[in-house]
C-alpha cells in the first residue's frame, strides 16, 4: 500500500536505532507496515476500536506472514502504553489526532514513565500551538520538525525526545518549519504562516479567547 505524502514524511523521519516503535492512532496500520521493513525494530499496532485492531491483526498475518516476531497489536489507550514492559529505546508516533489529545496522551505517558527516554513523533491535525507549549513545559528537546502540504492542509511533523537537552530547544511556533530551499517550498511556508495567522486572527475577532500573544509569536516570523 502506497503511503500518503504526511505518511511519507513520518517513515522518513523515523531514524535507525529504536528498538520499539509504537504506531498509535494507528487506523489501518499502513504506516506500521511500512515500518516493517526495519529488520531490528519491533513494530507495535495501536488503537482503541476493537474491530479495526482485528482486522489489522487479520490482515498483518495474511500479508506479513514472514515478520510475524515482530509486530504486535494493543487494543488500548495510548495514555496506557505498558513501555515498561519492553527494553531497549523507544519511539511513539501519534498522528490523525487533534493537539488537545495529543497533549493528553504525552502528558499521561511521561506521567506514568518520568524516568524513561522516549521519543516522541507527533503530527496534529490543528492545535499545533497548545502542543508545542506542552512540550516545552514538559521539557522536551527538539530533534526534527518539518511542514507538508497534503490535499490542501498544513502538517507539523515534530520529532521530539524526553530527554533534557539545553542545545535543542522547542520553539513556541517552530523554526525549522519555516526555512525553504526552493521557491515552491517557500511559497508553501508563506501560505501556511498567512492561514495560522488569519485564523488567530478570526479568533482574536470572536473574543472568545485572548490570542494576541499567539499572533504576535507568529508574526515575529522571519521568512
Amino acid at each position: 500500500m502506497k503511503l500518503s505524502k504526511r505518511l511519507q514524511q513520518i517513515e522518513q523521519m523515523v531514524t535507525p536505532g529504536y528498538s520499539h516503535i509504537w504506531d498509535c492512532c494507528c487506523d489501518h496500520g499502513f504506516l506500521g507496515a511500512a515500518l516493517l521493513a526495519r529488520p531490528d525494530t519491533q513494530i507495535h499496532f495501536v488503537d482503541i476500536v476493537p474491530q479495526l485492531m482485528a482486522g489489522l491483526e487479520s490482515r498483518l498475518q495474511r500479508f506479513y506472514p514472514d515478520t510475524a516476531t515482530r509486530w504486535e497489536t494493543h487494543c488500548i489507550d495510548v495514555a496506557q502504553l505498558p513501555l515498561e514492559q519492553y527494553s531497549g529505546k523507544q519511539l511513539i508516533i501519534i498522528a490523525g489526532v487533534g493537539g488537545d489529545l495529543m497533549i493528553r496522551f504525552v502528558e499521561a505517558i511521561h506521567q506514568q514513565h518520568p524516568h524513561l527516554n522516549i521519543d516522541f513523533l507527533l503530527c496534529p491535525v490543528h492545535h499545533q500551538f497548545a502542543l508545542r507549549q506542552t512540550l516545552i513545559k514538559l521539557d522536551f528537546s527538539l530533534k526534527d520538525e518539518r511542514l507538508i502540504e497534503e490535499n490542501q492542509r498544513f502538517y507539523e511533523v515534530i520529532l521530539v525526545s524526553s530527554e533534557v537537552d539545553e542545545n535543542a530547544h522547542i520553539d513556541p511556533v517552530g523554526n525549522k518549519i519555516w526555512q525553504s530551499t526552493s521557491a515552491e517550498q517557500k511559497r508553501m511556508v508563506e501560505r501556511y504562516l498567512n492561514n495560522t495567522l488569519n485564523h488567530y486572527r478570526r479568533i482574536q475577532q470572536g473574543n472568545s479567547a485572548s490570542v494576541d500573544h499567539i499572533i504576535a509569536a507568529y508574526r515575529a516570523v522571519s521568512l
